[in-house]
């Protein structure tokens, strides 16, 4: 599993990032450089949502432009905790996307289904688990064993403790990011071989 952290400028947390391999999680809200990371973009509206701001689609194509061809993969713009406008926000960005051509992954919401975004999926789109804390916690396995099921990519977000490093593992994701590691490189360590001994733990029983 590939732990990706928010984007941070202090050398410090960079280093240690850097030598146990994390990757980054650039969004169109921070600033737009990856310290020389392989990366993934994030859409920004998390942050817009916890600010009380609009999504800010400027920044995105933005970000877009200067990193997209050599993302890992990008969020589709989204709407948190509101699963009907999500979805037509998603719809209303796919095309827009895709050209960049890095992998898309949607991002899913309380209240939505497999079934919402199976033709997305189908068609190459991955899952990346979105929502309240409280939802997304109940919904992880389930999410998880379908994206398993369907061969599709899945990432868990806002993963910030070993708890949920072992929750994330066992649902199948093939990738978390959270601001743990951004924010205290001393935890770095602590993340980092709860998703070794984690995988261990999967391999030996598989």
């Amino acid at each position: 599993m590939i732990p990706y952290a928010s984007r941070t400028g202090t050398k410090r947390n960079l280093n240690a990032m850097r030598s146990r391999g994390w990757r980054l999680l650039v969004s169109a809200t921070g600033v737009h450089r990856n310290e020389g990371f392989p990366y993934a973009i994030d859409n920004g509206a998390w942050t817009a949502h916890q600010q009380g701001r609009l999504f800010d689609g400027a920044a995105f194509r933005k970000l877009l432009a200067s990193h997209g061809q050599r993302a890992d993969w990008v969020v589709v713009p989204d709407v948190v905790g509101e699963a009907t406008a999500s979805l037509r926000m998603s719809a209303g960005w796919l095309a827009e996307v895709s050209v960049v051509g890095a992998p898309m992954l949607i991002a899913v919401q309380d209240g939505m289904t497999p079934a919402d975004v199976a033709p997305w999926v189908r068609g190459g789109c991955g899952i990346f688990l979105g929502g309240s804390t409280e939802w997304k916690l109940a919904q992880m396995q389930r999410w998880g064993d379908w994206c398993c099921a369907e061969g599709a990519y899945y990432h868990v977000a806002r993963v910030n403790t070993v708890r949920r490093i072992r929750m994330a593992q066992l649902s199948h994701a093939h990738s978390i990011d959270g601001t743990s590691a951004t924010r205290f490189a001393v935890n770095i360590p602590k993340l980092s071989n709860a998703c070794a001994q984690t995988i261990l733990k999967l391999e030996t029983t598989s």
